[in-house]
């Protein structure tokens, strides 16, 4: 008696449903436009909506921003106070908003705002109190901590960092209040036309620096810019700034292009400051919170050097 031969299993039949494990992955350059795509939509969606949407979208961009520092300077091997002073950057943004809203009524309405304006200096003292004790709280934090293990300079090192990140990232982004809000409340048009600037800055410069790149800008901070697409980004700027009469009729031709051209000059260096303070802790990205885009403080470090010079210009200005 012959026994009849094992069948031989087949080969398992991939199902329709399944995915191909052939299929490639979604390229760097897809992953960018996707989630740029979306990122644009939520800003400009924010900024359209209401001051509420506004100051909720920047006060989050604010906060994840510093914590972007603090993770950077953490890769160098400092311990700033993270949870402090994200809540200090909150209160900061928090109460220039407050300030600037305030302020501002108080000009269209006049003496009808006594209650609030006193309730607002109420609140702007607290806040004076906290930052001034700030200091005071970070140094008693490092030395409940004294001696930290693997830390080898100065414990007051952390305390330098930690209100470096608040002088660097949350006090100029606080002042986007100050651009977005007029006498009139808030004006969701001069967020657009930042916007705008900002970005015919860095179109103008990358179509320019492409084109015609052959002389270095700051070859030891960052090779890929250059002299010819800093002027392609200053004149696409100040063309720009032109056009935004349509947007804001109300402004003159000379303050439209004086703000253009400050967009011009400082968007690039603030660009250029927070390359070198990545190289200095030795990472490629501020974070991961966009695939393709990094950080948020990579898609705003010129906002950190523009938005003081346009705070002043709109102060001096009117």
């Amino acid at each position: 008696m012959t026994s009849s031969p094992a069948p031989v299993p087949s080969a398992p039949v991939p199902s329709a449903a399944e995915p191909s494990a052939d299929k490639p992955p979604m390229s760097n350059l897809a992953q960018r436009v996707i989630f740029g795509l979306i990122g644009a939509a939520l800003l400009l969606g924010s900024v359209w909506y209401s001051a509420w949407t506004f100051a909720l979208f920047f006060g989050a961009v604010q906060m994840r921003m510093l914590w972007e520092f603090y993770r950077m300077m953490r890769h160098a091997g400092y311990k700033p106070a993270a949870l402090l002073g994200g809540g200090i950057s909150a209160l900061i943004f928090a109460g220039v908003l407050g300030v600037v809203v305030v302020n501002n009524a108080t000009d269209s309405i006049g003496q009808g705002m006594h209650v609030i304006v006193g309730d607002a200096r109420s609140a702007g003292i607290i806040l004076m109190g906290i930052l001034l004790l700030l200091p005071t709280l970070l140094i008693l934090r490092e030395m409940a901590a004294w001696p930290r293990e693997k830390q080898d300079f100065s414990p007051f090192s952390n305390v330098g960092v930690a209100l470096l990140g608040l002088l660097y990232v949350s006090l100029p982004m606080s002042l986007l209040n100050v651009v977005a809000f007029t006498e009139i409340g808030y004006d969701y048009r001069r967020i657009f036309a930042l916007l705008l600037l900002v970005w015919a800055s860095d179109t103008g410069a990358y179509a320019a620096g492409k084109t015609f790149g052959k002389h270095k800008l700051a070859p030891k901070i960052s090779p890929g810019k250059t002299w010819e697409g800093a002027v392609g980004g200053f004149v696409l700027t100040l063309v720009v700034g032109w056009g935004l009469g349509y947007l804001l009729p109300e402004l003159s031709l000379t303050y439209r292009l004086v703000a253009a051209g400050a967009v011009a000059v400082f968007g690039p260096l603030g660009d250029l400051a927070e390359s070198m303070l990545k190289r200095s802790v030795g990472v490629k990205d501020s974070g991961r919170i966009m695939p393709g885009h990094g950080g948020l403080l990579d898609r705003f470090d010129a906002f950190l050097f523009i938005l003081p010079v346009l705070a002043l210009l709109q102060l001096l200005w009117g």
